[in-house]
């Protein structure tokens, strides 16, 4: 009960500094770097929503790309305001990932086999909005519209204080979600499923909806990271919210963080927005595409070596085989993942079915 009743303490403090940073602090760069931190914190937890059960998506940039450009579009097009606009390209995204993940999943698509249809998918997206030049901007980006009216039903400001603690919403909605799933039956069945489909199968569990529930949730909160991106910047191309270096950016922060960790996707956030900013700071633009290099190289170097990732490597040191009301700790759910069988597939299974009995 203490342990519980410290972590709560944990979050709340962590809570409080979050809140008051903005008003005791107010230097306009600072609070760009962390709503910026903020934003990419919540599309790398939206891609470890998947890939923490071995669905490896490399398609995460195109539907962060689809967020982005639908709510711009109807902005600038339409007059559609972003608080329609949002929905309405939350909507399209999660219907392309059904259009993608349903035949996949339909018919044991999986591996890297999946993570090849989804890198097709990135790579799509980025082509149509880089050939609807007329429309999009093409690869010179694209500027939503500035308004000339109320900026509260334009979701604009150039206040960064006000845009801190958008972010800072958005940010801890993706952290609930985040321990949402990990309390919720999905879990299980979706780590029965990542062990042995068959046998998941074969307890009543029903592979394809379960997969297709966690890739939907997934490609809707990283559509609406897209979208707050946008609305932020009021500056979006191709390369900065869409295509296959987005996509290898979620995955470079999830696994570098900490793929099984609430704030090991914010870990990594942090790792490659400092990064990206030391470039081009001391490097301008002479270090262009260098990020995407040391991403490449940094990956290999902690899948083989530190595969539980910077935040999982502390907590599995610190607390290697606790157990909190029969669960399993952190550290234990992280060895699995690194290839040390953790919990088997008849065992997540009995949980599902557990859970099911009347």
């Amino acid at each position: 009960m203490s342990a519980r009743y410290g972590r709560y303490g944990a979050w709340a403090a962590i809570a409080a500094v979050l809140v008051m940073l903005p008003l005791v602090h107010r230097d306009p760069y600072h609070l760009h770097i962390m709503v910026l931190i903020l934003i990419w914190s919540f599309a790398y937890t939206s891609w470890s929503m998947m890939g923490r059960f071995g669905l490896t998506s490399l398609g995460h940039g195109g539907f962060m790309g689809v967020g982005a450009y639908v709510t711009a579009l109807l902005w600038n097009h339409l007059g559609v305001s972003p608080w329609l606009g949002i929905p309405i390209a939350l909507v399209c995204a999660g219907l392309l990932a059904l259009v993608v993940a349903y035949p996949c999943f339909r018919f044991r698509i999986t591996g890297h086999y999946f993570a090849l249809v989804t890198l097709a998918l990135s790579g799509i997206v980025l082509q149509v909005i880089t050939a609807s030049r007329d429309y999009t901007g093409g690869s010179l980006g694209y500027t939503p519209q500035a308004t000339t009216g109320s900026k509260l039903i334009a979701l604009q400001s150039s206040d960064k204080t006000v845009w801190y603690f958008v972010a800072l919403a958005v940010w801890a909605v993706g952290l609930l979600i985040w321990f949402w799933v990990d309390r919720s039956m999905a879990r299980h069945a979706m780590e029965a499923i990542s062990e042995d489909e068959d046998a998941a199968a074969a307890a009543g569990v029903n592979v394809t909806a379960e997969k297709l529930k966690i890739t939907v949730l997934s490609a809707l909160m990283t559509a609406l990271a897209g979208a707050v991106y946008c609305q932020y910047q009021m500056f979006i191309s191709p390369d900065t919210v869409s295509g296959i270096a987005v996509s290898l950016q979620m995955v470079f922060a999830a696994v570098v963080g900490g793929l099984y960790l609430a704030l090991g996707p914010t870990v990594g956030a942090v790792i490659t927005i400092l990064l990206a900013e030391t470039l081009r700071i001391g490097f301008g633009t002479k270090a262009v595409g260098w990020d995407n290099l040391i991403y490449g190289a940094l990956l290999v170097a902690f899948i083989i070596f530190l595969p539980q990732g910077i935040l999982g490597s502390i907590v599995d040191r610190i607390r290697p085989s606790r157990r909190l009301g029969g669960r399993r700790g952190w550290g234990d759910k992280m060895r699995n993942r690194s290839g040390m069988p953790m919990q088997s597939a008849s065992e997540a299974s009995h949980d599902v079915r557990e859970y099911e009995k009347p």
